[in-house]
């Protein structure tokens, strides 16, 4: 069975609504992304992430292939085909009792992928902030 937070997730991903992602995130939520070493803290950070990779895999075939579920945490797989290049990864989430996301990690492979994602999610990140 689906837990609700996941469900919500993906509610969000179907609609774009952001107030369903805004719902969503615990104000001290974690964000840890391939391209960046250092985590980042906070629902504003996150939800700037969050929205920015939306966006990107928008027009991309996104999806997931593959669900994982524990009491309080998910590994979603997914794939993805940015202009030509196959995107695949997974995200791990995990949430608070309260049904709050409080950490969010994405990994990426392969390195062409990670290569292609990294100046797009940039372009976007810079786009929200100007």
């Amino acid at each position: 069975m689906t837990p609700d937070v996941i469900t919500r997730w993906l509610s969000f991903l179907e609609s774009g609504d952001t107030t369903l992602l805004d719902d969503l995130l615990a104000d001290d939520v974690t964000f840890r992304s391939p391209a960046v070493f250092t985590p980042q803290e906070g629902r504003a950070t996150t939800r700037a992430y969050l929205l920015a990779a939306e966006k990107m895999f928008a027009d991309s075939g996104f999806h997931y292939v593959e669900h994982w579920y524990n009491d309080r945490s998910a590994i979603l797989w997914f794939r993805a085909d940015l202009d030509g290049v196959k995107v695949e990864g997974i995200d791990m989430i995990a949430w608070s009792d309260a049904g709050k996301i409080t950490s969010f990690t994405v990994m990426i492979r392969p390195l062409k992928a990670l290569q292609s994602v990294i100046p797009r999610m940039g372009e976007l990140l810079a786009a929200q902030s100007g």
